[in-house]
């Protein structure tokens, strides 16, 4: 006899469940969004959270990739430091152009291409061809209302593996320490869940792992603090403002490292928290189907 909960399970269409799910969320970040903060990304080192996904993908020497989402390049560059081939894409035009920055800093220009590329464009007329790359991979990218599209664009593009990286807790951009120290509400989105079960349903045995990534938000003053980390009160908690701007008041603390570059590249703030902000992502990677099969 199937259970109440595994029929429901199995029943449940997650591809549906995630598009009301980003209904009822702000608009999603659009190019323009990316193109303004293209400026504060730089990929000049490798960083924990990319050594942690490079650790999880087993990419092969020699193995072509594509990175779906690839920002100013912090796997990208990574990758094409230890010689892949790299097709480098990303919707944002001003963050194709700090990648290119980078590229040319690292002498990559053979090894890592960038292209314009957004997730809910006709990928077969940008000339994207099937099964024309080993490994398929997106982290931290995923940003479109169609999940199961998503993912299957990745599962034909890719041969033999595919990689993504979604949120396993709440938004990224919130400080779940800072939201329960000022009374404010969190909503637990998991967002890797609907991911998982869509490639479960589409046939395939997705693997699940976990990389934890500590972050340290720095700033200059208590006003760019509080106008800073006042996104997160966006959505409900407007009115938590003068709580945020004592809590912050009272936990800045100074930061030795002022001035060197952060995660982004760009220049710490002279003040960070006294607490390190973590966030949970999700590492999901999945065998892509052959296309004889389809």
């Amino acid at each position: 006899m199937v259970s109440d909960s595994h029929a429901t399970l199995v029943e449940t269409n997650w591809n549906e469940e995630w598009k009301a799910l980003q209904a009822a969320r702000h608009p999603a970040d659009d190019p323009a969004f990316w193109d303004s903060r293209a400026h504060h990304f730089q990929a000049r080192e490798t960083h924990p959270y990319a050594r942690a996904f490079m650790e999880r993908a087993a990419v092969a020497p020699g193995e072509s990739l594509l990175d779906m989402g690839c920002g100013a390049g912090s796997l990208a560059i990574p990758y094409g430091l230890r010689g892949n081939h790299v097709l480098a894409c990303d919707f944002s035009p001003r963050m194709l152009d700090v990648l290119g920055e980078g590229i040319r800093f690292h002498h990559l220009e053979t090894l890592v291409t960038p292209k314009l590329l957004a997730w809910d464009d006709d990928w077969d007329a940008a000339g994207m061809q099937p099964k024309s790359v080993d490994v398929a991979i997106a982290s931290r990218s995923i940003a479109t209302h169609d999940l199961a599209a998503a993912l299957l664009k990745l599962d034909r593009t890719a041969r033999r593996r595919c990689c993504i990286t979604l949120i396993a807790t709440g938004s990224p951009r919130v400080d779940r320490h800072i939201m329960d120290a000022i009374g404010a509400s969190v909503t637990e989105s998991h967002d890797y869940v609907y991911a998982f079960n869509i490639l479960v349903r589409l046939g395939r045995h997705p693997e699940v792992s976990y990389i934890i990534s500590p972050r340290r938000d720095t700033f200059n003053t208590l006003d760019e603090g509080v106008a800073d980390f006042a996104r997160m009160l966006e959505g409900g908690n407007e009115e938590r403002l003068p709580e945020l701007r004592t809590y912050l008041a009272h936990h800045m603390v100074e930061n030795p490292e002022a001035g060197m570059p952060g995660e982004k590249g760009r220049p710490q703030g002279a003040y960070m928290l006294d607490h390190v902000r973590e966030v949970c992502w999700a590492f999901i990677a999945w065998k892509p189907q052959e296309l004889d099969e389809e």
